[in-house]
């Protein structure tokens, strides 16, 4: 099978769409049960909640800037090329 330009777009074009549904998920369910978050985290943890919120955003943040970097960005640069 001949790898060609058009199968890595859809790759990257597929991967940034599922790596996006992560994200939004791991939102929602930070934004519905966080009650359910604090207190699994809190008890492994032992941290506060401030911290675990702290945490979750950063993560949140790094996800999403890692999805543009790796996924969204050699995605457009193969669009424009090709």
């Amino acid at each position: 099978m001949e790898i060609n330009l058009e199968i890595i777009r859809h790759v990257l074009g597929w991967c940034a769409v599922m790596n996006f549904a992560i994200l939004m998920l791991w939102f929602l369910v930070y934004t519905i049960a966080p009650g359910l978050i604090y207190n699994t985290h809190g008890k492994w943890l032992n941290i506060s909640n401030e911290r675990i919120t702290e945490i979750h955003y950063s993560g949140m943040l790094f996800f999403k800037l890692s999805i543009f970097l790796f996924n969204i960005a050699p995605y457009l640069a193969l669009r424009i090329v090709g």
